[in-house]
């Protein structure tokens, strides 16, 4: 019953809008050592709530070593997974159950492990936007952070299979010099982004750097000035003399960059649609609402299978091992 209400919104609406949810999510995690891990493509206000705000790889890196008896995840499922499987003794709780993810959708598993059959081989290196089921099927995780060091640690004879992010994949190719085989998977929100619009924002602002993730198509990241992780984009950013950025990735990092630089000018890369910005719809599904229903209710929690758990976790505890070793 409590899910059917959330799913419908009926609990959103019962909150007293006097309430100050600032403060009681605070006290919520005070008194159930709750910690709160936040994407950077979150809105402003659940970063600023946030025990932690990172991209995928600094989120893993946390959610391992947090001592909380409860970690609420706000991101999209796969990241939720990915604490879950971490930490399977621990309550994880996402604040909505349906924000998924678009990159994750476009690899299911049947079709991959048929895939991965079909070049036996090959080791599989996955992009930790995909879910359980695919880890499992994977040797190592990587992270748009790591990819690049963790190709170029294998010997330049090992055959390998990159899933599910073909731009990223095509960008590592590139990289490293590889042939990587590529599933043919990406995001929709770094796969929207207009050239045509770029290059006509670029006019008007001639003294701007265009900085794109390698989640853009190819036509993108080679107008880019600068490209790398959101961590990446966001270290940048802040280090560079430039004091105009075009930025081509989700617009939830732009008010990180903006609170780092407050002197500089963040401009989010247009869309190929009629909107101004690129928001990810299953990021934006999460509220602060949300997050104190499940603070309050302990729901909705994120249970998995113990044995998926296992499978799951040998490449991600591959990918942080060799993470370490190159100081990332």
């Amino acid at each position: 019953m409590y899910k059917e209400l959330l799913e419908k919104g009926y609990l959103e609406k019962k909150i007293d809008p006097a309430l100050d949810l600032f403060e009681e999510i605070a006290h919520l995690k005070k008194t159930k050592n709750a910690v709160i891990l936040a994407h950077y493509y979150q809105d402003a206000d659940i970063q600023d709530i946030a025990d932690y705000i990172g991209d995928s790889l600094g989120l893993a890196q946390q959610a391992q070593k947090s001592t909380a008896d409860v970690i609420l995840f706000a991101g999209v499922h796969f990241m939720a997974e990915t604490a879950k499987i971490l930490n399977p003794s621990k309550t994880v709780l996402i604040p909505d159950l349906k924000a998924g993810c678009s990159l994750a959708d476009s690899c299911p598993p049947i079709p991959f492990e048929a895939f991965k059959k079909q070049h036996p081989d090959h080791i599989v290196i996955t992009y930790i936007n995909c879910t359980a089921e695919i880890k499992a099927l994977s040797d190592i995780i990587c992270t748009s952070s790591n990819a690049v060091q963790i190709v170029e640690s294998l010997p330049k004879d090992q055959k390998i299979i990159f899933a599910p992010d073909k731009n990223l994949g095509a960008y590592i190719n590139k990289k490293t010099g590889r042939n990587m085989v590529l599933w043919d998977g990406a995001c929709q929100v770094h796969e929207i982004f207009s050239l045509e619009k770029i290059v006509k924002l670029k006019a008007t602002h001639p003294n701007a750097q265009l900085i794109a993730h390698p989640e853009c198509e190819a036509a993108i990241l080679e107008k880019a000035d600068y490209i790398g992780s959101t961590t990446a984009l966001l270290n940048y950013s802040k280090k560079s003399d430039c004091n105009e950025f075009i930025v081509a990735t989700e617009t939830g990092i732009l008010h990180q960059m903006q609170k780092a630089s407050p002197k500089k000018t963040f401009i989010p890369a247009p869309p190929n649609n009629n909107c101004a910005c690129n928001d990810c719809p299953h990021m934006k599904l999460n509220t602060l609402e949300k997050i104190y229903i499940a603070l309050k209710y302990g729901e909705p929690e994120l249970k998995m299978d113990e044995k998926l758990i296992e499978a799951a976790k040998k490449p991600i505890l591959k990918m942080l091992e060799l993470s370490a070793k190159f100081g990332l």
